[in-house]
């Protein structure tokens, strides 16, 4: 199991000195329609060849619509040597709904 991240969690860390690498794991459109204005947009169908430009060291967290998608992105680089790797409880839309209320939800 991938240890998960809070969406206050994540706004403080975010916001302090050495924020996370924030990994949006969802498809370009649904990144054009809403997002978390630090996320990189990188679709999880292409994670393997993504994954292979990180550094495996690095804190990251995965991010989805609702946290099923980046568990898996999360776990697939737990499962090749990533360290520091977390998936945001209940991706954009708790984000949404408890940090930020100007992203949209869908």
């Amino acid at each position: 199991m991938v240890p998960e991240i809070t969406p206050t969690q994540l706004a403080q860390k975010l916001a302090s000195a050495e924020p996370p690498l924030l990994i949006d794991v969802r498809e370009p459109d649904e990144y054009q329609y809403c997002r978390i204005e630090a996320a990189q947009l990188k679709p999880l169908g292409d994670i393997a060849r993504w994954s292979a430009e990180l550094d495996p060291d690095a804190e990251i967290v995965c991010q989805c619509h609702t946290g099923f998608r980046s568990g898996q992105a999360a776990q697939y680089l737990t499962a090749h040597g990533f360290k520091r790797v977390y998936n945001l409880r209940g991706g954009i839309d708790a984000w949404s709904a408890q940090v930020d209320p100007t992203v949209a939800r869908y």
